[in-house]
């Protein structure tokens, strides 16, 4: 039987190997630990470190002749099956700790007589193969003992907070008794079992020797006192830990999360928690502008309701007049009196709500389960429900693409879904400056006139929001009032393939990008952490950063297996944030300048406005150099553009903010399903959007600038408190972009090309390579294939129906053509 199963048994270098298991931690980029995932704990202790009362107490319980046998103690099969004959509590059991590490860490927990032989052949080899040190050791620092301690140290860290060496020989003995039945000798849920099994190896441990009766008699003595440690880090950021652990296990499988890694992210904490109350805040605000829609349920058991977003359920006991009384989930009492439900006004539908109520008995009833919020000190219970209703922010770094904040949704534990990273939605205007760029970088300047008069394409017929024209106006004045003709005569002008090349060097998917002229309003399918990353490009001079959130990774050992290389867009800036602050500041002079200027200026004021700029040099070999997409000239006048959109357009809301280093983009899609703000400063860039999961209207007038602006502009003038002023750099040396002719001549020669590629290859935290874009294709069509989408209801004819939100790039072609055909016909 040996020789059939010996080829089958483990090589004994493994066992020395086997992983020791520690839990996955995860800090922020200021070095706070936000997040623990795994909660399995071994700390690893030498032979050397045992106190002999720990070995003895092992041995009493598990394996009294451990240094006697090879491996087999029939003795002890024996004393186990005498046990069992008789009926009493089995206690030792008949396996040798040898057997057990066989058992525990080469084999399955099959009851078959081939799984038992083999655990015997294979104690037989580890013995031949290893110290009794060694296999002792082995066991006791790998030996699961219960509330997700491997090994002695664990176990004595987290039942007792101490140390091996500090610790009694009865609260040894006790930790002695787990290996047998972790939870059956519980001290924490079986704590008179194992209390029994405590004594019986102390009285093992007095036959053997190994303690005198003095010392005997003050062990059973000693109550339990256990002083178990709290070893749970709460989540406090979960989008950022769910976003680690993800790609930790996509990398390095499962076990990621039981290997001790510490993952060290960008993610400022003071911002995160920015964004995540500005998220909390905006989708509540949304919430009550459109009414209560009742309580949570009626009649059902309370402890099926979670609390988190610092709501708590409860369930009405009793209405009074102007207050009602609940009871909380740990039973007590509160009254929530008129002035915490005062502004409960009935839903009706998304556009409308009804009057407001006159005493509590119209809002709740008995037994209704609702959600409280306490203020801040718990002495006033204020009525609050869950908003329907989705958003998202995400910041990040213009100068190397680090993510400073993520909130993928109104709570973690309401929907893990991280919009931020995964919601397709269609952008709204928000895109326009991208249309925009592409004009400038084709020779017009801010005050270049442009025609906003009534176009036709086919049968499409895009209008302005106000149904009205206001002709020949400056480019910059188009932007900011977001005017939809001039968007699409832009679009005319430029050409549908160079805009669509620029959009993917913005960061926006290849497949997500219709062939025809509705790009010009929004209907690319699109990422918030794309267009965060397109938005970038303004604010950094011109240049495609890679968004990531990884900046270092250490194993259990502190040895960092990963770092982030970003490629940057200011290498000067990395040692000297404020390198170009006296720049800014002549800058920002001119501009004020141009600003003051008449619409109807039509000089080329934008050549103004950079003069004074000094230039960029780049000397530090040891950083790389992002790609540079836009002329610097086009990114700084685009970033100017934006400027006038807070200033005199539609983000006007951000002016409370008090500062003149802002530049923005609202958006909204068609029928108000997408709400956007899309904006930044010289040091940060921000996108907020709102939505619900499933598209339907948020409502009229909730625009980009109603629902979702106030999300941004709380975000930034936290973020932004206290900080000097910061706009975009302007370098009048920098090298031009390759333009896009000569990348269709280079396609055509061969040569090899470097158009960027989407920001989210994986892994995130990593560089993404450099794909490049299909080769340039004849539109078969110059007409639209899905609805138009803009900031203020684009108007499309009533045939075009807007294909399925999960509809693919082929299926939108197809829809495209269809209507076609319907046009014709």
């Amino acid at each position: 039987m040996y020789l059939y199963l010996a080829p089958s048994l483990p090589d004994m270098s493994s066992l020395k190997k086997a992983p020791l298991l520690k839990p996955l931690q995860v800090y922020t980029a200021d070095n706070k630990l936000i997040a623990e995932y795994g909660g399995k704990l071994s700390i690893p202790v030498k032979y050397e470190q045992i106190p002999p009362t720990f070995i003895h107490a092992f041995l009493a319980a598990e394996d009294s002749s451990f240094f006697e046998h090879n491996g087999i103690s029939f003795k002890g099969l024996g004393r186990a099956l005498t046990e069992s004959i008789t009926g009493s509590d089995v206690q030792t059991g008949g396996s040798t700790i040898t057997m057990q590490v066989a058992k525990n860490y080469y084999l399955s927990p099959e009851r078959t007589l081939k799984r038992k032989l083999t655990e015997v052949f294979l104690a037989r080899k580890i013995e031949q193969n290893l110290t009794k040190k060694e296999i002792l050791s082995s066991y006791v620092n790998k030996i699961f003992l219960g509330k997700n301690a491997y090994g002695i140290a664990a176990a004595a860290r987290i039942y007792y907070n101490k140390n091996i060496n500090e610790l009694s020989t009865a609260q040894m003995a006790m930790i002695a008794g787990l290996p047998k039945a972790p939870s059956k000798y519980n001290p924490v849920v079986n704590p008179e079992r194992a209390l029994e099994r405590r004594n019986w190896i102390l009285g093992r441990m007095l036959q053997l020797g190994y303690i005198n009766q003095t010392q005997y008699q003050k062990a059973v003595a000693e109550p339990i006192n256990l002083n178990m440690v709290d070893r749970s880090v709460s989540n406090i950021f979960p989008y950022i830990g769910e976003m680690v652990r993800s790609e930790l296990v996509q990398n390095f499988g499962e076990q990621a999360v039981d290997s001790g890694y510490k993952v060290y992210t960008t993610i400022d904490s003071n911002r995160q928690r920015y964004a995540e109350r500005s998220i909390q805040d905006g989708l509540e605000a949304y919430d009550r502008r459109h009414g209560w829609r009742g309580p949570e349920a009626h009649d059902k058991p309370l402890n099926q309701f979670m609390a988190y977003a610092n709501t708590y359920p409860a369930q009405v006991m009793k209405v009074n007049n102007n207050s009602f009384d609940v009871v909380m989930q740990d039973g007590t009492t509160v009254t929530v009196n008129w002035t915490g439900m005062s502004w409960v006004r009935p839903y009706r539908n998304a556009n409308s709500v009804g009057g407001a109520a006159s005493n509590a008995a119209q809002i709740v009833k008995v037994k209704d389960i609702v959600r409280l919020r306490p203020n801040e000190n718990k002495t006033a219970w204020s009525l609050i429900q869950i908003p329907k209703v989705q958003g998202q922010l995400i910041a990040l770094n213009p100068n190397d693409g680090s993510i400073e904040a993520v909130v993928g949704g109104y709570n973690f534990y309401q929907s893990k879904f991280n919009r931020a990273l995964q919601g397709w939605r269609q952008p709204g205007s928000t895109i326009k400056p991208f249309v925009y760029a592409l004009a400038l970088e084709r020779g017009m300047t801010p005050y270049s006139m442009v025609n906003d008069s009534p176009i036709s394409i086919g049968k499409w017929s895009p209008k302005n929001s106000d149904g009205r024209y206001l002709g020949m106006i400056p480019l910059r004045r188009a932007l900011y009032l977001s005017r939809n003709t001039v968007s699409v005569r832009l679009l005319q002008n430029v050409g549908i393939e160079r805009t669509r090349q620029l959009f993917m060097d913005f960061g926006l998917q290849e497949d997500q990008i219709p062939r025809n002229y509705t790009i010009a309003l929004g209907t690319p399918q699109v990422l918030p952490v794309q267009m965060a990353t397109g938005y970038a490009t303004f604010a950094n001079g011109g240049y495609r950063i890679q968004p990531h959130f990884i900046k270092r990774i250490e194993d259990a050992n502190g040895k960092v297996i990963y770092e982030a290389n970003p490629e940057y867009a200011c290498i000067p800036c990395i040692s000297d944030p404020n390198a170009y602050a006296a720049d800014d500041s002549k800058e920002g002079d001119a501009i004020n300048q141009i600003t003051n200027q008449t619409l109807d200026d039509t000089t080329a004021a934008s050549e103004a406005t950079v003069t004074t700029a000094q230039t960029t040099t780049t000397t530090n070999s040891n950083y790389r150099q992002a790609q540079r997409i836009l002329k610097s000239s086009s990114a700084y006048d685009m970033a100017n553009i934006l400027r006038d959109v807070i200033q005199h357009g539609t983000g006007r809301a951000a002016l409370k903010i008090g500062r003149d280093d802002l530049g923005g983009k609202t958006g909204t899609t068609n029928d108000a399903k997408d709400a956007w703000f899309a904006g930044f400063n010289g040091k940060l860039v921000a996108i907020a959007w709102v939505g619900f999961d499933q598209p339907r209207t948020l409502g009229r007038r909730e625009y980009g600038g109603v629902a979702a602006l106030p999300i941004w502009t709380n975000f930034m003038a936290e973020s932004l408190k206290d900080t000097p002023s910061a706009w975009v750099h302007f370098d009048k040396d920098a090298k031009d972009p390759i333009s896009f002719d000569q990348l269709q001549l280079e396609k055509k020669e061969g040569q090899k090309e470097y158009r960027a590629s989407p920001p989210l290859a994986r892994p995130l935290y990593r560089p993404a390579p450099v794909v490049p874009a299909r080769s340039a294709q004849t539109d078969f069509s110059d007409l639209p294939d899905t609805t138009p989408s803009d900031e203020e209801q684009i108007i499309v004819p009533a045939k075009k129906q807007p294909p399925a939100m999960g509809a693919t790039p082929s299926q939108r072609e197809h829809d495209g053509i269809e209507n076609l055909i319907n046009d014709i016909q």
